[in-house]
């Protein structure tokens, strides 16, 4: 199967899909199961956070693939969300309303503190090296240097969320974003370069969003078997690609709802990659059925049998400014006169002037 579009999900990088109302029906529907979670102890709230997560990428998938044109679609929803989590430490009022919401979360049914401590537990899961797995994930903000942020700010993003806010001075704009590149290059082995650009000289507070993901096949694909083949990358369009196979047991099966094959890759260090093969002419019925449910149901739906597998070699990356896309979501007042961070500074004029996401 070499002439079919296929989607990648990577076990905790997942990218959903619907559209900015369902968002709204998610966040309603998903109040139930977040209690439930909750109840289960309330030391252990990371799978309430988890389940939010991925609500939270079906809205932002959809989001993205509305103002692209069939590109490649890359992003960590789990990065993203955990920065925006750290902020509302410091939101207030209509602020922090908002960027609850867009997160999937209620606050009717999991208390902050739950919600900051399930972070917490999640991000020492996922930040590891481990066997051949790397994946190193943070978020860091720049604050203007005439700005004190309050200690219990900084206080609480150290203990949540292993965060620093750094004092920038924006007004030296070159310089300043000289300095932002290169703690970005540093904390990614240099693989992420060059992440900002144009710095606005005006700027207050600058969020950076960054993760960085790199392991090895559990069963590595022999090199000599890779040959340029044909890749179609929709219903017409193909182009050559260096295509790797593999032979012998892999777990994977058939999603009926879907139409879809699914291939589940292990990675040393126990990370996994699912590979989804949409039936010919069942691509748009994929994206508009995938839900955060079906990605649940693929790990007891695959099984063990012999195939015969063909895979491009990719390199995958993405660079989003995150302001455009989550004002259409719902986070408004942030960007704006009108947002409230007054837990940061003691202030609530200040605002976040650029966020910048590279997976």
């Amino acid at each position: 199967h070499r002439n079919m579009k296929m989607l990648l999900f990577l076990c905790l990088l997942l990218a959903g899909i619907h559209s900015n109302s369902y968002c709204y029906e998610l966040y309603q529907q998903g109040v139930r199961n977040q209690n439930q979670r909750a109840q289960e102890g309330r030391n252990m709230p990371w799978p309430s956070v988890r389940n939010s997560v991925c609500r939270f990428a079906c809205c932002f998938y959809k989001e993205i693939t509305s103002r692209e044109n069939n590109g490649n679609v890359f992003f960590s929803p789990l990065s993203i969300s955990t920065a925006f989590a750290m902020l509302t430490l410091g939101a207030r009022s209509d602020t922090l309303t908002q960027i609850l919401r867009v997160l999937c979360f209620n606050p009717q049914q999991i208390s902050e503190n739950d919600i900051h401590e399930g972070y917490h537990q999640l991000m020492k899961m996922v930040n590891r090296r481990n066997g051949g797995l790397q994946l190193n994930m943070g978020n860091v903000l720049f604050v203007l240097d005439q700005l004190k942020p309050q200690e219990k700010f900084l206080s609480n993003l150290r203990n949540f969320y292993e965060g620093e806010a750094y004092p920038m001075n924006f007004k030296k704009a070159d310089q300043a974003q000289l300095k932002i590149n290169e703690y970005v290059a540093r904390r990614t082995n240099g693989k992420i370069k060059d992440l900002i650009n144009n710095l606005d000289p005006l700027t207050e507070i600058l969020l950076i969003s960054y993760i960085y993901f790199n392991a090895e096949w559990e069963k590595p694909f022999d090199p000599k078997y890779t040959k340029m083949s044909k890749f179609f990358v929709d219903g017409n369009k193909a182009v050559e690609v260096p295509m790797m196979f593999g032979m012998g047991v892999f777990k994977h099966g058939y999603d009926e709802q879907l139409s879809s094959t699914v291939v589940q890759m292990d990675y040393k260090g126990g990370a996994s990659a699912f590979f989804i093969l949409p039936d010919r002419g069942r691509m748009r019925k994929l994206e508009k059925r995938l839900s955060c449910e079906h990605l649940s149901r693929w790990r007891t739906l695959v099984t063990k049998s012999s195939v015969n597998l063909y895979l491009p070699k990719f390199t995958l990356y993405g660079t989003y400014n995150l302001k455009d896309i989550l004002y259409k979501m719902g986070i408004m007042d942030l960007f704006t006169d009108k947002a409230d961070l007054s837990g940061i500074t003691g202030q609530p004029q200040h605002r976040i002037s650029q966020v910048s996401h590279t997976a």
